[in-house]
């Protein structure tokens, strides 16, 4: 009883501090401090444990890739439907053509494993470099000496964050075209063919143009590749632009002066992330092509209540019983509206509004309430 006490006071702190940073301290106070489990004020204007935070990040994310497939091969069924299993990590994989894909289903168990250790590996190298940096190098980069000091920044330098910004841009860039190049030498599943075939990238600006309002109807493989191609010298030119330019003239209120700051650009992020999950909920709900029905089930349908669902339409499911799909893209959906919520919390603190009229408000209503009686 002790020790889940001391947990649960321990839950309680780790919770309010967040509460307290967040609608408390931090306004108007220019002397702030931060107990140990504050979270992210241990990166607070120190670039070093920054990418310290980001490097293990990443870890955290190839351990759970690695290890949640291990887990799906533990329970994994040749037998039944893969879209029925619940899994997430094995359709992906199929769908790339790994485990030796023959009518919609994995008989290669070993390729798979391979990839989820290999997974593995790569967290505990980037955990180890996320302690490196944490433990060993400078956790203000600004005391570094040669190439590092070049990476560190404060939040109101336009030129210094664009620098960072264009190496972010040239490795997403980078990935784009490692996608393209293993469709097109290795393969992917068609779920048209029922094969996995190479697919050869149609880099046409104008079929990637054209599919701006029908992006979630497309329905070939090469126009797919062919605007990740596409994509990828976006992002490359942008990052190599970003590099090698400062700001032109005058940093103004007209490019952003006074909304740069560490909540805006996290409320950036969260903006582009909600709307990514919000593209990929209504892309994997409707779309055959890219989540073929071989492994992610049947498509959905959206239904509106309170707020908007999507459900199974397969039929002979058990009751409690969904597709890949519908929990894979009710779990995007609702993961974006609350994405977008952040973005608008981060926003409107980098734009100076203060939450604290919102409690004031309040309680001069429960004021005048009492006045009146």
């Amino acid at each position: 009883m002790k020790r889940t006490a001391k947990w649960s006071e321990f839950v309680n702190k780790f919770m309010w501090s967040y509460v307290y940073v967040y609608l408390v301290q931090t306004y108007g106070n220019p002397n702030v401090t931060y107990d140990w489990y504050a979270g992210n004020s241990g990166v607070t204007n120190r670039s070093g444990k920054f990418i310290a935070a980001h490097a293990a990040h990443a870890g955290l994310m190839m351990f759970w890739a690695g290890s949640f497939t291990l887990f799906e091969l533990a329970r994994y069924d040749p037998s039944v439907p893969m879209g029925t299993q619940n899994l997430i990590c094995l359709p992906h994989l199929a769908s790339l053509g790994i485990g030796g894909i023959e009518g919609g289903v994995i008989t290669d168990l070993y390729a798979c494993t391979v990839i989820a250790v290999l997974h593995l590996i790569f967290s505990g190298v980037l955990g180890a470099g996320g302690l490196l940096h944490s433990l060993k190098f400078e956790g203000d980069l600004a005391e570094a000496t040669g190439r590092p000091k070049k990476f560190d920044f404060t939040w109101d330098d336009p030129d210094r964050l664009t620098f960072i910004l264009g190496h972010h841009l040239i490795f997403l860039g980078l990935g784009a075209i490692q996608f393209v190049e293993w469709a097109k030498y290795h393969g992917i599943w068609d779920s048209a063919q029922g094969v996995v075939r190479t697919v050869e990238p149609n880099l046409s600006a104008a079929q990637v143009w054209n599919h701006q309002v029908d992006f979630l109807s497309i329905s070939s493989l090469e126009d797919v590749m062919g605007g990740h191609g596409i994509l990828a010298f976006i992002l490359i030119s942008g990052g190599a632009f970003h590099i090698v330019t400062k700001q032109f003239g005058e940093y103004t209120e007209f490019k952003g002066k006074g909304l740069l700051s560490a909540e805006s650009v996290l409320s950036y992020s969260l903006a582009g992330v909600g709307y990514m999950a919000f593209v990929a909920a209504f892309w994997c709900s409707s779309n055959t092509t890219v989540y073929p029905t071989e492994f992610y089930g049947e498509v959905l349908k959206i239904n509106f209540e309170f707020f908007p669902y999507f459900t199974d339409t397969a039929s002979g499911l058990p009751t409690d019983m969904h597709t890949a799909r519908a929990w894979l893209t009710n779990a995007h959906f609702f993961l974006g509206f609350f994405y977008i919520q952040g973005h608008l919390w981060h926003a409107l603190r980098g734009m100076g509004f203060d939450f604290r009229r919102v409690s004031n408000a309040f309680d001069n209503m429960e004021d005048a309430k009492i006045t009146v009686k």
